[in-house]
């Protein structure tokens, strides 16, 4: 039996550079399949020993700066995150970790075998895609082992109760951060509109909301929308509970609806979160001052009284700073939605 289900392996509408690698799809099921049952066996015996470390969830729209706050979360070393070379083992995760350590920790290091492996993080990322081993990946295959989602990305909290494994799920995740001995974080928006479901399951778990100027967020959704798919009409992300009625707007109605209504929801979410367990950042601030991110960053993560200095970058460049090319008729669709 696959153990993804969901990985759609026929003609896509992508264009060329974004389209999958169908034998590498092939390849990864199979081995994924085969080191599932292993795992699962591991997580059962609870073998991995160690003490648990909080989960931090990263929740936002689409083009909102996650992939940017992601990089960075991974380049401050405080945390461990999904790789690109630990996705490959969405179906045994653990099993991943372990193989990852291996390959690129210094602490197994032998006489260089293995030197190739690039330990760095860079800034740098295509639609959230990045290139490296150990830069941060968006996880959406490990979620979607999970979520039994069809033509909508999304189900009420209590479907979710009812369907997803959650043993499993808090298991593989908690023992990730046993593994790496750090908390583990990770995009989550593929829960946007389930902030309270992850809160409920997981007993250490920690959310950052990232917000993005709602014009340039607006904006950056229709040049990924072109960049990606060719055309600004097509949807992009997840299909939100409101597909249905935004699908046949205009492309720039659509696509406000779209950012105004995963906002809400993430909001709202966060809302039923205490002030302790949770960060909220806008992102051009984050852009103009990093190191204020970080002290509050080490705060919900209890690290506030450890004297931890700051080793990322002073600043970065606003991307889409001052006026897009359609701002007024960017500002016209998200006024139809206040």
């Amino acid at each position: 039996m696959h153990i993804f289900k969901n990985a759609k392996l026929g003609k896509e509408k992508r264009e060329v550079s974004f389209r999958k690698n169908i034998h590498l799809e092939e390849l990864l099921n199979s081995l994924n399949t085969t080191l599932g049952c292993a795992e699962e066996k591991m997580i059962a015996e609870d073998s991995i020993l160690g003490p648990k470390y909080p989960l931090l969830f990263i929740m936002g729209p689409l083009r909102s700066g996650t992939t940017l706050f992601t990089q960075w979360l991974a380049h401050t070393g405080v945390v461990a995150y999904p790789t690109n070379l630990l996705s490959r083992f969405y179906g045994a995760p653990v099993i991943g970790a372990q193989i990852q350590k291996l390959l690129t920790d210094p602490l197994y290091n032998f006489r260089d075998e293995l030197c190739e492996f690039d330990h760095s993080v860079s800034f740098e990322s295509e639609n959230g895609k990045t290139k490296g081993v150990l830069e941060p990946n968006e996880f959406w295959y490990f979620w979607r082992r999970f979520l039994p989602f069809h033509e909508i990305d999304w189900m009420n909290d209590d479907e979710l109760f009812r369907v997803v494994d959650r043993e499993k799920l808090v298991k593989e995740l908690t023992s990730l951060t046993r593994v790496f001995q750090k908390p583990f974080a990770l995009k989550s928006m593929i829960l946007n509109y389930n902030i309270s479901f992850l809160d409920r399951i997981f007993d250490n778990a920690l959310f950052v909301q990232i917000k993005r100027n709602p014009v340039t967020n607006v904006a950056s959704i229709l040049d990924a929308r072109r960049r990606q798919l060719g055309d600004e009409r097509a949807w992009y992300s997840f299909k939100i509970p409101e597909y249905p009625e935004l699908k046949d707007l205009d492309p720039v109605t659509q696509a406000a609806g779209q950012l105004y209504y995963i906002n809400k929801a993430v909001t709202g979410g966060m809302s039923t979160v205490p002030d302790s367990r949770k960060l909220i950042v806008q992102y051009e601030q984050f852009c103009l001052d990093p190191r204020a991110v970080f002290k509050e960053l080490l705060a919900i993560l209890g690290l506030g009284g450890k004297n931890i200095n700051y080793p990322g970058p002073e600043k970065f460049k606003v991307s889409r700073k001052g006026q897009v090319i359609n701002q007024k008729v960017i500002e016209k669709a998200l006024l139809k939605f206040l």
